[in-house]
């Protein structure tokens, strides 16, 4: 498969491309400014663009089967998160490719909280608040789309850099809990999660969900 990876020098990104390399896909993996490349696997083919440009984004995936957004903003310009989604969706309008989006917890309902979200449930940090009310502003941007053939993974509330497990449980709107109540999954079993739906999909504009 040909595979585009926006956002391919983040710590998410960085090693979804490595997880695409490993599986023998061809990769192009995509940062805004030519000075990451040194950042980048050497097995992908590396090229710059902004991913607010939504002509860009059309060049740089011309003929991708699969285009996977993992981009994060800096602290202080989360507003671009929803923008940065909106232009990816413009720029695969009509392409064919699929769209698959790391996005974040926020909005998932947590385990018996009568709708509650893990945004609005106790002890969500304050200073996490701006960034998840960018992802969930990136999530409505996917649901009020028609054109792409999108896919939205939120994952479980801890996200860290970790282990290739392979296993992860799979989830819809929920978030995802251990037996002690905890919510985790590595970047390398998320990376694992967004292969497995690049190459058998199931879900489709919708969003799903990962932990262990």
């Amino acid at each position: 498969m040909r595979i585009t990876v926006f956002g391919a020098a983040g710590a998410a990104g960085s090693r979804i491309v490595t997880e695409a390399l490993d599986r023998g896909h061809r990769v192009t993996a995509v940062v805004r400014s030519p000075e990451r490349y040194p950042d980048l696997h050497p097995g992908a083919r590396h090229r710059s663009g902004d991913a607010l440009d939504p002509g860009r984004i059309a060049e740089l995936t011309e003929g991708q089967d699969v285009v996977i957004g993992a981009t994060r903003p800096v602290p202080g310009r989360e507003e671009e998160h929803a923008a940065v989604t909106r232009a990816l969706l413009a720029g695969l309008a009509g392409s064919g490719a699929r769209l698959l989006l790391l996005g974040g917890a926020g909005s998932l309902l947590l385990p018996g909280g009568d709708g509650l979200t893990v945004l609005d449930g106790p002890g969500f940090p304050p200073s996490w608040r701006p960034i998840a009310l960018a992802c969930n502003e990136q999530l409505a941007a996917c649901r009020e789309d028609r054109t792409v053939d999108w896919a939205y993974l939120s994952p479980a509330a801890v996200l860290e850099p970790g282990e290739r497990t392979g296993r992860y449980r799979l989830g819809t709107d929920e978030l995802l809990v251990d037996a002690e109540g905890n919510s985790a999954i590595s970047m390398e079993d998320v990376a694992v999660a967004l292969l497995d739906e690049a190459e058998r999909p199931r879900h489709h504009r919708t969003r799903f969900t990962v932990g262990y």
